[in-house]
């Protein structure tokens, strides 16, 4: 799944070269286009969770067009208010847009994150999707799924899977073309609190 030759700063882990992600992406597609027929297919929303969701689901949108000949619809969703450690952090949270411009109800909506992990994002996102209306159906498509789930959450849709340590986090980055993608095995930075006076 990695590529030979690649320096990588220290601490730092290819764990998946754009090969695997395209591969992953094109899997996803194939189980959305399986579950789906092609009048229900012309029916379905794809929205993307701010910010790498919307990058995941424009690519996927892609790949189900190439294969079906059908692009859904798509949006995005920023779900930052919606968080539950949003008064928990010690910077300002970063708000993204949220431009969903069709109605959703009665919609299947396909929510699209890159990495499940705690299922946290999800919950968030769930809450902030019914703020915009009652979908006839929710399923979740991500291009990776990690361990460790906190919320009784799980994917419909999976890409890729992937296990790491205690300590260590994933980093998708996205090149200016797609060969160009990566998704890495970081060191997680410690969280300092603020102290208190």
């Amino acid at each position: 799944m990695c590529e030979r030759g690649i320096k990588l700063e220290a601490g730092k882990k290819l764990l998946f070269d754009h090969n695997a992600i395209q591969s992953g992406l094109n899997h996803i597609a194939d189980q959305i286009i399986s579950e789906f027929k092609p009048e229900a297919l012309k029916e379905i929303a794809m929205i993307g969770i701010q910010t790498r969701g919307v990058a995941i689901a424009g690519r996927l949108r892609e790949a189900i067009k190439e294969r079906s000949g059908i692009a859904p619809e798509s949006a995005t969703l920023d779900i930052t208010m919606y968080r539950d450690d949003i008064g928990k952090r010690n910077a300002l949270p970063i708000i993204h847009e949220t431009d969903i411009p069709f109605d959703i109800d009665e919609k299947t909506v396909i929510l699209v994150d890159d990495i499940l992990h705690t299922g946290r994002t999800i919950r968030a996102a769930l809450d902030a999707l019914t703020y915009y209306g009652r979908p006839a159906m929710i399923r979740l498509a991500v291009l990776v799924d990690r361990d460790g789930r906190e919320f009784p959450i799980q994917a419909d849709y999976t890409g890729l899977s992937a296990k790491l340590p205690e300590g260590r986090k994933m980093r998708i980055e996205f090149g200016e073309r797609p060969n160009q993608d990566a998704i890495y095995d970081i060191k997680k930075k410690a969280i300092k609190l603020p102290k208190i006076k």
